[in-house]
């Protein structure tokens, strides 16, 4: 339990860190006094469409993230957005995960730790989890052999 609860919080550290922000600070307005309107540093609802891949980047994955199981566990995900909460089983979140070109030369990772459930034989195991990436599956774990969750690096 405690190996899985380390690697939650890994997990998560990871995905704030993974995630940027970022501040735009508005240019002085120049000697005729009219400021030139600035582009959103984030995006946002209500902001419009994103703006085209630069040349080179942009490949989009279709991402869908499993827990099996029955009854309630602890989820935690991240790579097609990032949570860790209480969940009714089964579970999927599906997104679509932009890489960048840099993410495809050393990869984007896609994770997801399910907590634990009572087995067929009444003891304790963590939950089955499954990701799929463009509806092929890329990684799975029974939770009995395998029980570090489930984890893929998209390239």
């Amino acid at each position: 339990m405690r190996r899985t609860i380390t690697a939650m919080t890994l997990c998560a550290a990871a995905a704030l860190l993974l995630t940027g922000c970022g501040s735009a600070e508005p240019k002085p307005a120049p000697e005729g006094g009219k400021q030139q309107p600035q582009p959103a540093a984030s995006r946002g609802e209500g902001q419009g469409p994103a703006p085209a891949p630069a040349a080179g980047g942009g490949a989009k994955h279709e991402v869908t993230l499993e827990v099996g199981g029955t009854g309630r566990t602890a989820v935690m995900y991240s790579g097609i957005g990032s949570g860790f909460e209480q969940q009714t089983l089964p579970w999927s979140k599906s997104g679509t995960a932009e890489l960048t070109a840099a993410e495809q030369k050393v990869g984007y990772l896609v994770n997801v730790v399910p907590g634990t459930i009572t087995g067929a034989d009444g003891k304790l195991q963590q939950a089955p989890c499954t990701i799929k990436v463009d509806g092929k599956v890329v990684a799975e774990s029974d939770g009995v052999t395998n029980t570090k969750g489930c984890s893929y690096k998209i390239k």
